[in-house]
């Protein structure tokens, strides 16, 4: 004799709601206290749970936190600007598309990457590979930024892809805008004109 599993979609949304729940204050908890200042049962708290519901639903604090960065580690904006990068036949409009994606991904999730994991980087093996990756990733998209540069013999003499790559990173790497916009209160404006303006300047053909 079979047995089927019951299955509500009314405890099934509520299941959902605690897990929006969850992560949503443990969100504003990170950004408020710094990840390493905030406790399993701070964010329990918050969402009005159980600390062992925090667990059952979402995990420990790293699975919390892997969590949260899914949206910019997968935002559509960086397939969509590589789209539009390599099919773009001026070199200046190349690094123009750059600017304006990288702007768009950083602006779109700014309290996580600045507020959370530049002011207060956590410090698990199992988050900082993902980071690590994340950051591979990123230099791997901005390398095909150069490849689409070289093939526009775009590039300024004497400069090999390499070298292009290393100056991308620099202007348009997160650092970049961590410094201009979280550190110096640039405005994301002010900062997609000058790193844009920098790129094209040190990399392109006069």
């Amino acid at each position: 004799m079979s047995t089927r599993r019951y299955h509500s979609p009314r405890r099934g949304d509520a299941a959902a709601g605690t897990r929006e729940a969850i992560l949503s204050s443990a969100h504003d908890l990170f950004l408020a206290r710094g990840y390493t200042g905030v406790t399993i049962g701070q964010i329990a708290e918050a969402a009005g749970v159980a600390a062992p519901t925090v667990y059952s639903s979402v995990g420990n604090k790293p699975s919390i936190l892997l969590t949260l960065m899914q949206p910019p580690l997968t935002d559509p904006t960086i397939g969509e600007i590589l789209t539009e990068i390599e099919a773009c036949g001026d070199p200046r409009g190349v690094i123009g598309l750059t600017a304006q994606g990288t702007r768009r991904m950083h602006e779109r999730h700014w309290d996580l990457i600045y507020g959370i994991f530049y002011r207060d980087p956590p410090g698990e093996p199992a988050v900082k590979a993902v980071l690590d990756s994340g950051a591979n990733d990123y230099a791997q998209r901005l390398g095909r930024v150069a490849d689409r540069l070289v093939a526009l013999d775009g590039l300024r003499a004497g400069l090999t892809r390499e070298n292009a790559l290393d100056v991308l990173w620099f202007c348009l790497g997160p650092h970049a805008w961590i410094t201009l916009v979280g550190e110096r209160a640039w405005t994301f404006d002010r900062a997609q004109a000058w790193i844009a303006d920098c790129a094209r300047r040190e990399l392109l053909k006069d």
